[in-house]
């Protein structure tokens, strides 16, 4: 009987001392539940802003719980806003998840509940989002690394394994010394880069895409492609090959066979030929001193054609400068000026002699009287000129009435009059005037005018005498 009774003390004293342990919250044994979405490795969250969600069956400590979770990929630790509703803890990235990167979540410490319970974790769950989708990937680049290439028709080309965000990809391009246009194809694998400015020769030029370019579902490259070439594909340099004189015949230009030096004739274009192709540069490569008048434009692809629009003066030395900065079609500069001097061989008119009358006049003493004997009855007086050209039929017909007969003092003279015109040869004019009439208390004279320059007489089109000729006369009995 006094057993029974001191094991059922026994038991209420041990009742007793839980109750109290318990009460002081020295100890609670129940665990502490927590549970992850994503909870499998491989899980895709469905959006960029799907959080990741840990998950308590108490309360927790906050600030516990939140410091020992951490977020990393391949790009390092993931930056977000960490929040609570309830006893779960959520966890969103500041940037939004990004497509087929996989996400690693570790949570790695202890952790205490506010009723003192404490929990120790180690969990690693690794998890996608949006799509676990083959990142894309640079399968060939024109031009290849280290490359010597043309400038000419150059442009970029990238393939890639997978159709691409045409804007990050485009974005993600740097290239050196061009402005951009794109052109995609092949459901958006192939992207060629159009240059809108011609590259320059023999320059080192590197590009380079960004890991930001993504492929058309979000997934982003997981490197940085690279590259560089040179444009010195074409070592030749430019050079002027040959200057010479050329003939237009139905609507071509062809050569005369003779040299630019001396044989450049009336009618003559000037071709200059180089030895290999070149850039529009060239059309406005041609200076001349003095200046002549004229525009250029392509032979073919190695030469250009002057065309002279106002033939050279003649008597003239020209100097013909081909600038140094004459480009190829490579950009290639031929780098010091080619200079050439020439000497027309267009002909100038001139007046071998004139005679007036009996009289053979010395031309040069023309601005001296000559005396001319006149006929006091008609007043009658034949001059003769002799030039140094033929004459074509239309110069023949026109040249007689620019030459002129006129009083010049007193001038109360009448006017003469052109009587008879005969050419005894092409080169040969004889000219008779009347209305002349000698001096008597005072002497007469007449001024003879072959005119010349620009506006002159001519034998053929463009060929005109330097100046013109005056020659005074004194009417004399």
């Amino acid at each position: 009987m006094y057993r029974s009774a001191g094991k059922a003390f026994l038991l209420l004293c041990a009742i007793i001392c839980a109750q109290y342990i318990l009460s002081c919250g020295f100890i609670d044994l129940r665990p502490i539940n927590v549970s992850i979405e994503p909870d499998k490795a491989g899980s895709v969250l469905p959006a960029a802003d799907s959080p990741v969600i840990i998950k308590f069956d108490t309360e927790m400590i906050k600030n516990d719980a939140e410091g020992i979770i951490q977020i990393i990929s391949d790009s390092g630790s993931v930056n977000g806003d960490k929040y609570w509703i309830g006893n779960d803890l959520y966890f969103k990235p500041v940037q939004g998840w990004t497509a087929g990167i996989r996400y690693t979540l570790s949570m790695a410490g202890s952790i205490r509940s506010t009723d003192g319970r404490e929990l120790r974790v180690e969990r690693l769950v690794s998890f996608y989002a949006i799509n676990k989708n083959d990142p894309p990937v640079l399968l060939y680049h024109y031009p290849p690394a280290g490359a010597s290439v043309s400038i000419n028709n150059f442009n970029y080309e990238f393939h890639f394994s997978r159709p691409m965000d045409k804007q990050s990809t485009e974005s993600a391009i740097i290239l050196e010394g061009n402005n951009k246009n794109f052109e995609w194809s092949d459901n958006d694998k192939i992207l060629k880069v159009v240059s809108d400015n011609a590259l320059s020769s023999w320059v080192l030029y590197k590009w380079s895409i960004r890991d930001s370019a993504k492929s058309a579902d979000g997934v982003p490259l997981q490197a940085v492609y690279s590259g560089h070439f040179t444009t010195d594909l074409d070592q030749n340099l430019p050079k002027v090959k040959r200057i010479y004189p050329v003939l237009n015949d139905n609507g071509g230009w062809y050569a005369t066979g003779l040299e630019i030096e001396t044989g450049l004739r009336q009618g003559n274009g000037i071709a200059v030929e180089f030895n290999k192709k070149m850039g529009e540069s060239v059309l406005r490569s041609l200076r001349f001193e003095p200046s002549l008048s004229g525009r250029t434009e392509y032979l073919n692809e190695e030469s250009i054609v002057y065309i002279i629009t106002r033939d050279p003066v003649p008597e003239t030395i020209y100097t013909l400068t081909i600038s140094g900065d004459t480009r190829d079609n490579e950009g290639i500069k031929i780098g010091s000026e080619h200079k050439i001097k020439f000497y027309p061989d267009i002909p100038v008119l001139k007046v071998f002699s004139v005679a007036a009358g009996e009289n053979k006049i010395d031309l040069s003493q023309a601005g001296n009287a000559t005396k001319i004997y006149v006929d006091a009855a008609a007043g009658i007086i034949d001059i003769a000129i002799h030039f140094s050209l033929m004459f074509d039929f239309e110069a023949m017909k026109n040249t007689p009435q620019r030459i002129t007969l006129t009083p010049l003092f007193p001038r109360s003279l009448s006017s003469t009059a052109l009587q008879y015109v005969s050419w005894a040869s092409s080169d040969r004019l004889f000219l008779r005037w009347e209305g002349l009439k000698a001096g008597d208390d005072y002497p007469h004279y007449y001024r003879l005018t072959i005119p010349g320059g620009t506006g002159g007489i001519s034998s053929n089109a463009g060929i005109n005498m330097n100046s013109s000729i005056t020659i005074i006369l004194e009417a004399v009995k």
